[in-house]
């Protein structure tokens, strides 16, 4: 499933959007302001932004600005600006792809899906992080060219935190997306317990975590790019 956020002001508009990109492998977040939008990318983990430029709290450029100081998620702009400049001031500030109003729902639906596929091929190149090589599409994981074995439950809570470096999760997002099973019922300490095999396993002194940290009273950050 992918979760995909729409920062909209118009709702019509918004709802459009939603509608036309309905699908069985696809979540929608709506949001209508900036503020909105920063709350939903604290309490979830999204794959795909469309985001207005003309916003009532802002302006999407700044916010794009600020956005990719801590994510590499895929944007693509909506706006009524269609000015060659505009364009470049838009992909300068980080956008993946860019629509002008009006525009034709099949083409964002075919831009959004051409957006998530190059997500989904750049995510399965293996990972390098100072000593570590972490190759997700293979289950292959290294530490100094020692390999690392880990469980699935590991895996994915591994691959959830260096896909979104410095960006604290929080610990009900985690538990939602590693037990993904229909399990009725987590036990509060299982995701605890995984985080301290995790760093046991990477970190040179799981006491002193350099790469997993704990925010506490909120969840877990991988803290290194």
């Amino acid at each position: 499933m992918k979760t995909i956020i729409i920062t909209e002001d118009d709702k019509a508009l918004n709802n459009g959007i939603c509608m036309a990109l309905q699908s069985p492998e696809f979540t929608f977040l709506p949001c209508e302001t900036i503020q909105e939008t920063k709350e939903m990318l604290r309490q979830h983990i999204c794959d795909l932004m469309i985001l207005d430029i003309n916003l009532p709290d802002g302006n999407g450029l700044d916010f794009l600005r600020e956005l990719r100081q801590t994510s590499s998620m895929p944007v693509i702009l909506l706006t009524a600006n269609d000015m060659e400049t505009d364009i470049v001031a838009g992909l300068e500030s980080g956008a993946d792809d860019y629509v002008t109003k009006p525009f034709s729902l099949a083409v964002l639906r075919a831009r959004v899906n051409a957006r998530l596929r190059a997500k989904e091929a750049q995510a399965n190149k293996a990972i390098q992080i100072d000593d570590f090589c972490f190759d997700f599409s293979d289950m292959k994981f290294y530490k100094e060219d020692q390999e690392i074995e880990l469980s699935k439950t590991e895996q994915k809570l591994l691959k959830l935190l260096v896909s979104n470096p410095q960006i604290t999760l929080e610990r009900s997002l985690l538990v939602d997306r590693i037990w993904t099973d229909g399990a009725e019922y987590v036990d509060e300490n299982a995701l605890s317990v995984t985080v301290k095999r995790l760093r046991d396993k990477l970190e040179t002194n799981p006491a002193k975590p350099q790469y997993i940290k704990t925010v506490y009273g909120i969840g877990y950050v991988w803290a290194v790019k």
